[in-house]
């Protein structure tokens, strides 16, 4: 099989067809950009679920003056009560699933809120409203539960609260943002390989009598089809280069240009590592997906 004739039969189909291509390279860039997008954005999901879920905390508040939950009917919790927490924090059953424990008093819970609080609180806040409070951080935290089962409803104890539980809400919408894009990029491939197919059926038509002379000269039905898949493989490559090129630049300067200095209290973005996995995976699929449509696509024409 002569390669040189392969690629000039290749090329000059893509010549041809020029308009066609250039919507093949577009939309296979703007499917490819969406699919690379939601691949980082899963990525960026799991490091900050990684990340805080290592850090999350178990809160068990003990109450105060003010308090009106049910187990607080007797006022602020009493240093025996402040104990007994304690005392169940170090039981064996409790104490293997805790990394490490802290226990903040009202008077240091009443200064923390001072350093957040404009001065003119001071007179207004006393250390008897604030809570005194145990942070424990569990070796598991999907382990949660077990704290939560052993000090609700305790005597002295106000809530225990699973910080977790604040960021469920941002993952969650974090994750209908992915399946929002991979939507998108499934409709917008689905697109590309229908485009690819057609291209291909109107380059074979406009090159009919070619193809039935080298029929009748003995040319096997691979040595025709070859240059027609490589024109498809080709448009989808340069749709895959510009689709790469744009999700490196959106990192360098979306995320790393841009978020990273905004957003501060999210410390682990995706960056530039990342990025440099999701290209060849972006190419493999656009250059697969133009093979197998414009192969397809030619076989289904020859036994037409």
């Amino acid at each position: 099989m002569r390669v040189g004739l392969i690629l000039g039969e290749a090329f000059s189909g893509l010549r041809r067809n020029a308009s066609m291509v250039i919507s093949v390279v577009l939309v296979t860039f703007v499917s490819l950009t969406f699919v690379g997008a939601a691949i980082l954005m899963q990525m960026q999901i799991a490091t900050m679920k990684d990340y805080w879920v290592d850090r999350a905390q178990v809160s068990v508040y003990m109450c105060s003056v003010i308090s009106t939950a049910e187990t607080c009917t007797q006022g602020a919790a009493t240093e025996e009560q402040i104990n007994e927490v304690q005392a169940k924090l170090d039981s064996p059953a409790i104490a293997t699933l805790i990394r490490d424990a802290t226990f903040e008093t009202q008077d240091e819970a009443y200064q923390n809120a001072l350093d957040l609080f404009p001065a003119d609180y001071a007179s207004l806040l006393t250390p008897e409203q604030f809570n005194s409070s145990f942070s424990v951080n569990l070796v598991d935290q999907t382990r949660s539960d077990v704290l939560i089962e052993a000090f609700e409803g305790q005597a002295g104890v106000e809530q225990v609260k699973d910080e977790l539980e604040y960021l469920e809400p941002l993952f969650s919408a974090l994750t209908v943002a992915t399946y929002i894009a991979v939507g998108i990029a499934a409709l917008m491939l689905i697109a590309a390989v229908l485009l690819i197919a057609t291209t291909i059926r109107l380059s074979a038509y406009a090159r009919r009598r070619e193809i039935g002379i080298m029929r009748l000269v003995g040319a096997s039905n691979r040595f025709i089809q070859t240059p027609f898949v490589l024109e498809g493989v080709f448009a989808a490559l340069i749709g895959s280069i510009l689709a790469s090129g744009a999700i490196l630049a959106g990192v360098h300067f979306g995320v790393n240009g841009y978020l990273r200095g905004r957003i501060t209290f999210v410390s682990t973005w995706v960056g530039m590592p990342e990025a440099w996995v999701v290209v060849p995976i972006i190419v493999v699929i656009g250059v697969l997906l133009a093979a197998l449509s414009a192969g397809f696509a030619i076989r289904r024409w020859l036994r037409a």
